[in-house]
């Protein structure tokens, strides 16, 4: 099904300085000034096409500077197609991890030929910023993270040997993270590899938006999926549903600027559909891990300096909240909380949600207490983690979660290899 191909990635030559200082993280974590810092180690770090800022009009000029780049030698095509595996290795909950995949292009499939799956919605405005980005540039600055199932194990076992050898470019990032690449070159590999996806789905991990992006710059530019043209296809990088490197950190919510809110109201709604436990501020995260080991659906509530576990009494009232869907979207736990209390009790319909208007949202929890100490926030609830069976469940039955319900760790880096679309 998924057509998966080696290609001749656009790159940084040695000459543009050490791809540490090249590289940035995906656009829209990152900040203003962290955007400054970069550009102030090196003025050539991706983040200039990536995330332009400059001059009038930011996108003209975001392709301007890399027609200058590919004319001064900063950046340059490779000679021959390749797939590129890429490994990080990083720490996550104390442990020390490896994430390993393999970057390609992926031929585009609209979503209902059910070969390329989304999992969330996506918002109009990041859509056309992505889209008018594009358009100036011709290229995929950055990948999207996509994951496939390899029961069994045959596209590891051809990787696993790859990954034996001796990369061909290290690496380390500021935040620790060690980045390896492998060139794979040769035709009977790569058409091996080719082989071996023709008959995988792929599931969209991160890069909602780019892909949806992509889709409409190969239509805008008349070609259609399988015409061979570069813009009918994407940069991705795919990596094993089942890989032991997944990680997936949960984004908590944020609720503000509710008026006549009443923590004392709201605890007493929630009793008709959860357990209410006071618990303390040391106490959460392990609540709410042992509330997911024992396949409980639970939240932690902050509000007014306490914290209330809400563990869900009857699953079955999402089967009448949410007719017509399926199990496993039922069941998660992103939907519980927006269904029951979000949108029930507290009246924050989906458009709010979508507006980001009483509703935002962060992976600190830290930042989520000092929000709803600081006043600017009514109530913050701190949750678990969606599992990535979950992920693939709700994809797999055509259903989209609600934004922000997975935060894939960590992010793929930007700039180490890009895709030319024309």
């Amino acid at each position: 099904m998924a057509t998966v191909s080696p290609f001749k990635a656009l790159r940084f030559t040695k000459e543009a300085g050490p791809l540490a200082e090249l590289v940035c993280p995906p656009y829209d974590i990152i900040s203003e000034r962290e955007r400054a810092g970069y550009l102030s180690q090196n003025p050539r770090n991706i983040i200039r096409l990536e995330l332009p800022k400059d001059g009038e009009d930011p996108y003209a000029a975001a392709g301007e500077a890399l027609q200058a780049w590919l004319a001064d030698g900063t950046l340059a095509c490779a000679e021959k197609p390749a797939f590129y595996l890429y490994e990080e290795e990083f720490t996550a909950h104390g442990q020390k991890k490896k994430l390993s995949g393999i970057v390609c292009r992926v031929g585009l499939e609209p979503f209902e030929t059910g070969v390329v799956l989304p999992h969330e919605e996506t918002l109009s405005k990041a859509k056309a910023d992505r889209y008018d980005l594009m358009k100036a540039t011709n290229c995929n600055f950055s990948s999207i993270y996509s994951l496939y199932f390899d029961e069994k194990r045959e596209i590891a076992f051809v990787l696993d040997k790859l990954y034996k050898t001796a990369p061909d470019e290290v690496f380390t990032t500021e935040d620790g993270i060690v980045h390896r690449i492998w060139d794979i070159e040769d035709e009977n590999i790569t058409a091996r590899i080719s082989a071996l996806f023709a008959d995988k789905k792929l599931y969209i991990a991160d890069g909602h938006h780019r892909y949806e992006t992509a889709l409409k710059y190969m239509k805008d530019a008349g070609q259609t999926p399988g015409s061979g043209h570069p813009c009918a296809s994407v940069m991705m990088t795919l990596v094993d549903i089942g890989h032991e490197g997944l990680v997936v950190f949960p984004t908590h919510r944020i609720i503000r600027g509710l008026e006549n809110f009443s923590r004392e109201d709201l605890l007493k709604n929630c009793a008709a559909y959860f357990k209410l436990e006071d618990i303390g501020a040391s106490d959460f995260r392990a609540k709410l891990d042992g509330a997911a080991e024992r396949g409980e659906k639970a939240f932690a509530l902050y509000c007014g300096g306490q914290y209330t576990l809400l563990t869900l009494l009857n699953p079955a009232v999402m089967d009448t909240m949410l007719p017509g869907t399926s199990a496993a979207y039922r069941g998660l736990d992103v939907n519980i909380l927006h269904t029951l209390i979000l949108e029930q009790l507290l009246s924050i319909d989906k458009e709010n949600m979508a507006n980001q208007k009483n509703l935002i949202y962060t992976r600190d929890p830290s930042e989520a207490v000092s929000g709803v100490d600081s006043g600017e926030a009514d109530c913050a609830f701190l949750i678990n983690p969606t599992k990535v069976p979950e992920i693939a469940a709700v994809a797999g039955a055509g259903e989209k979660m609600p934004q922000k319900s997975t935060y894939f760790y960590p992010k793929l880096i930007t700039g180490h290899i890009m895709n030319r679309l024309v």
